[in-house]
């Protein structure tokens, strides 16, 4: 039987069902949730940048109008998609960054199902389908499908928004912890990250069209800058649910006896 403990509360467990026997079998900080997901999400788009960098350099800065010297630093697309192994170890670091994002989501339903129900749940549906677009264009690259890795990173980039203004609203607002000084400029780094991320999407967009519609050298490269910056961004900003997910235990818990269960 597994559970969530508060671990803010002082002396016994705090929790919401009845231990037939002792307490937990073994317990982790809901802490090493976003932790483990900046780690892997980190890991995997570095160790793909410096693989490529490494061994395909020439190849992954081209693109279909400039190459090296023009261009010089690659795109998120052909950093992560293009060659093997680059494209192989980032999928498999990607794939271990699933089961902490699906708990990410899960945690924060529970931190804000008592003081926002109907935003718990618009979190957890809008998150569940931000990870599923978010599958859809890391392992459909722009080499494999150009269009269905076009529509899926839209799709991201769209359900990002209600996603990170849910968090911004949301955040502080756990029953669970009393440190609510920590909680408000956790709120307050929030905003700034959020705010860098959105504020990277027009010059992006804007080299973006000097390279395809213009055909500027040196354009690309920088689209790229701006891209790499949303990724940084989006994984900071889920990396600060640490602040808040102290509050929270994750914890194998013993289950009834079998003569209780009959």
């Amino acid at each position: 039987m597994t559970g969530l403990l508060r671990n803010d509360a002082p002396g016994a467990f705090a929790r919401e069902f009845h231990l037939s026997s002792g307490g937990a079998l073994h317990k982790i900080s809901g802490w090493w949730v976003p932790f483990f997901h900046t780690v892997c999400a980190s890991s995997a788009f570095l160790g793909a940048l410096v693989i490529g960098l490494q061994l395909h350099y020439h190849k992954i800065v081209q693109n279909e109008h400039f190459g090296y010297p023009d261009e010089w630093f690659p795109s998120v697309s052909a950093t992560i998609g293009d060659r093997y192994p680059g494209r192989n170890v980032f999928q498999l670091l990607i794939a271990l960054t699933c089961p902490s994002r699906l708990l990410l989501h899960a945690l924060w339903y529970v931190l804000l199902s008592r003081a926002a129900p109907t935003r718990a749940k618009a979190l957890f549906g809008i998150g569940f389908l931000r990870t599923i677009t978010c599958g859809g264009w890391v392992y459909v690259t722009s080499s494999d499908d150009h269009d269905v890795h076009d529509v899926m990173m839209i799709a991201y980039m769209l359900l990002t928004l209600p996603y990170m203004i849910l968090l911004l609203k949301s955040g502080d607002k756990s029953p669970f912890t009393h440190n609510t000084k920590e909680l408000v400029a956790n709120r307050s780094r929030r905003k700034w990250v959020f705010l860098m991320f959105f504020g990277s999407i027009p010059p992006m967009i804007y080299f973006f069209i000097s390279h395809k519609v213009h055909k500027v050298a040196g354009a690309y490269t920088s689209y790229a800058f701006f891209e790499w910056a949303l990724i940084v961004f989006d994984v900071m900003f889920d990396s600060l649910a640490m602040v808040e997910f102290k509050a929270l235990d994750l914890a194998v818990l013993p289950g009834k006896p079998d003569e209780q269960r009959e």
